[in-house]
């Protein structure tokens, strides 16, 4: 895990509920927990910086970080498509989006891309992107955001065959890679939460480890966002295994929050002001955990 990916992780997960400011010493602190060192953090939140994610703010000798708007609504975007990981209810009518991009505007063509696999589109074939999911609006955003209205085209249509719907989602995804990375979250940490879950019984499993293990829990699970395009329940595979994923992740995840956010807490008052703490903020309640 990458120092820059783990603070993004530690922002989204904690730093943004207490203020979304935080000391660069508590930042390095929390980070070397996972094996990063002072000169990794500082370079990585350098480069954040640089990119327009974070800004730095003085206070006497002291460097703060602070998510600027961009990083906010990267944050936000993140939230609002945790539904890929929940089944949509569907309404049998297919999104289709057909773009032809000039070549001297590949760069925009590529960022396209990658924010269609980030919505839950899938590619039927070259330059043809199809969902079942209701995704109007995130179209409609990405034609303004990058300009292309008289590139693209969009369709909203009923399949008419020869095949099953099934057929098209087996041309667009490849369900099973993702069932087979769903299986490997499963194996792996069904086994760390009986241990862990026993630990933290018996008093064995300090606030500390708990901390990074939330954290890596969040980290990882976060990585279906990219992947799952979250479809209907009736397009999905007999064996699907997000539903038992999202389970283990909820209950791990509620095993570790509270010595967690101690952890959390007992570094981040060194520096840092408690009282930006969002009173509404509830340790249980985590976006990717569904109802």
């Amino acid at each position: 895990m990458n120092t820059r990916s783990m603070i993004f992780t530690v922002y989204g997960d904690y730093v943004r509920h207490y203020g979304n400011k935080i000391w660069i010493g508590s930042l390095i602190r929390l980070l070397n927990e996972f094996g990063h060192n002072d000169q990794a953090v500082r370079a990585a939140i350098s480069r954040m910086n640089k990119q327009g994610w974070v800004q730095a703010e003085k206070q006497g000798n002291k460097s703060f970080y602070f998510l600027t708007e961009r990083g906010v609504k990267r944050m936000e975007e993140a939230a609002n498509r945790i539904f890929k990981l929940k089944p949509e209810e569907w309404d049998g009518k297919w999104r289709i989006l057909m773009y032809t991009i000039p070549e001297e505007i590949r760069n925009i063509r590529d960022e396209l891309r990658k924010e269609l696999v980030w919505s839950g589109f899938g590619t039927l074939s070259n330059s043809c992107w199809v969902s079942p999911n209701n995704l109007d609006k995130q179209v409609n955003d990405l034609i303004d955001k990058y300009e292309l209205k008289q590139y693209v085209d969009f369709f909203i249509a009923n399949y008419e065959g020869p095949g099953e719907n099934q057929r098209l989602i087996e041309k667009s995804w490849d369900l099973k890679e993702i069932n087979d990375r769903y299986q490997e979250f499963i194996t792996h940490y069904s086994q760390k939460y009986v241990i862990d879950k026993n630990k933290i019984e018996k008093g064995k499993m300090s606030d500390a480890e708990c901390f990074v293990e939330r954290t890596k829990l969040v980290h990882e699970y976060r990585k279906f966002l990219f992947v799952d395009p979250g479809l209907p329940e009736e397009l999905l595979p007999a064996k699907w295994l997000g539903g038992h994923a999202a389970t283990l992740f909820a209950q791990y995840y509620k095993e570790l929050a509270h010595p967690a956010s101690r952890f959390f807490e007992s570094v981040f008052k060194e520096g840092n002001e408690l009282t930006n703490k969002d009173q509404a903020y509830n340790m249980f309640d985590h976006p990717l955990i569904l109802d």
